[in-house]
């Protein structure tokens, strides 16, 4: 075997160097077509991938369905029109005792006269949102065009469990009427519907977590709302619960429905000669007191019409011609934050000028109230001549923007829709499910502990108000 060579050494020193430099010179050479065949084939490899995603994107588009949030904010029939049942949230509607459905609905018609129950139907009112979401479900799933959850009939494959209680309506079944039958009690049924529920497998399982129950009127389910609590709550505003009864994260702001008529002409303001517009309950309790005081300030305006009145046929007849040719429509609290007449001044494509500063609205993640309406704070409205002056300011081309983005969401306060508020609130429970799911598995581990204050999971709503704005 030979041993290996060892290099000479070299008696020129110069052809030493120039041996060195000729090796380099080559190594460098050989290092730049390295590199340039690098970036050819990282070039090449990139364009390979451009080529693919477009072939595949415009020639052959994913069958998956797209995503239900465009960004226009609009949620579209045909977003869920393709999706399958099994990819929906499944709702198990409960089959109540009829006391707590159609006998309200009978209680109602018996207190105001009526002996004949089969031509009873449920009242028009401005939390009828209930009765909504329950006529839905009743529907065929064809007829359920773009809705994102499903119903199921086996309580075993349901997601969320919805309690059909006509619990708004219960409250006005009386209302002292003369002559009405006094034996209804809404104080009653509030009692026998937690007693029926707790006796549920379904109930007593979670504790209620999983369940979806529609209190839209401020003072529904008051009386046992601590029994209810665990449950997604569909409320008009926390103005009557505690934060460790209603939060923004467990529960849902549901509108009123509205109670006038919709405006159907064009944009613009050659029709609408007033400037500011209000008609409603002069004298309120609460936050609702501010209403008095708009009223000493602005009724000497002469460009602004605010008038005292009551819910009747007629008054809403007026409110509609008043709303329509208004530009702005005035919106202070009610007994709580929120009150009909802004969803009212929306479908009318008037301008809602805000003044409550709790107020908490439906839909923002997919509604910027800031494009569709003024907030002006409770101080700053009762300046002398600030509002009336503010709204003068505003010009005609804003005004516009403000009119064609009141258009473009008006569908997601129409419960009579095909995709308006009911498929809107649906899609906003379906959200709730992970946390849910969450909760329900939290509760499993924790020890049961006595709290001076809510826990994370009873987060309180907006307490900080907000800035007036244009």
């Amino acid at each position: 075997m030979e041993a290996p060579s060892t290099p000479s050494k070299s008696r020129n020193p110069n052809k030493f160097q120039s041996s060195s430099s000729s090796s380099s010179h080559h190594h460098s050479a050989m290092a730049r077509k390295s590199s340039l065949v690098k970036q050819t084939i990282v070039c090449s490899a990139c364009f390979v991938l451009v080529l693919y995603a477009f072939f595949n994107t415009f020639l052959h588009p994913t069958d998956s369905p797209p995503s239900p949030l465009f960004p226009d904010g609009v949620v579209r029939d045909d977003v869920f029109v393709g999706s399958t049942a099994a990819s929906k949230v499944k709702v198990f509607m409960y089959d109540l005792p009829r006391q707590f459905t159609v006998g309200i609905i009978e209680g109602h018609a018996r207190a105001r006269g009526s002996s004949d129950f089969s031509k009873s139907r449920y009242p028009g009112h401005q939390h009828m949102g209930e009765w909504y979401l329950f006529a839905d479900l009743n529907r065929t799933e064809e007829e359920r065009v773009g809705s994102p959850v499903v119903r199921v009939y086996d309580p075993e494959e349901a997601d969320l469990f919805f309690v059909p209680v006509f619990s708004s309506l219960s409250l006005i079944v009386n209302t002292n009427r003369p002559g009405a039958d006094q034996a209804y009690s809404d104080e009653k049924m509030q009692d026998e519907l937690v007693q029926w529920l707790e006796q549920q497998v379904y109930w007593r399982r979670n504790s209620g977590r999983d369940h979806v129950i529609a209190a839209g009127d401020p003072n529904a389910l008051y009386r046992v709302m601590d029994q209810v609590k665990n449950s997604v709550l569909l409320l008009s505003d926390f103005g009557r619960v505690r934060p460790d009864q209603g939060s923004l994260i467990k529960d849902l702001i549901i509108p009123y429905a509205h109670r006038i008529n919709s405006y159907t002409g064009e944009l613009g303001v050659e029709k609408r000669n007033t400037l500011l517009f209000f008609m409603g309950n002069r004298y309120r309790k609460d936050g609702g007191k501010i209403r008095d005081l708009l009223f000493q300030m602005l009724e000497t305006e002469d460009d602004v019409i605010i008038k005292h009145g009551t819910q009747s046929r007629e008054n809403r007849r007026a409110a509609t011609r008043g709303m329509h040719t208004s530009k702005f429509c005035l919106n202070p609290a009610g007994d709580t934050p929120s009150a009909c007449r802004l969803f009212d001044a929306i479908v009318s494509l008037c301008v809602p000028v805000i003044v409550s500063d709790s107020i908490e609205l439906p839909f923002e993640d997919v509604i910027d109230y800031k494009k569709i309406a003024i907030f002006v704070g409770t101080k700053a409205s009762l300046r002398p001549g600030y509002l009336a002056s503010l709204l003068r300011g505003v010009s005609t081309e804003r005004i516009l923007e403000f009119q064609k983005e009141l258009k473009q969401v008006s569908h997601y306060f129409e419960y009579g829709e095909p995709n308006g508020a009911v498929n809107e609130i649906w899609r906003q429970v379906s959200q709730k499910l992970p946390l849910i799911k969450l909760m329900i598995n939290r509760d499993k581990r924790l020890i049961k502990r006595d709290l001076s204050e809510p826990d994370c999971s009873c987060l309180c709503t907006n307490k900080t108000g907000f800035v007036t704005s244009i």
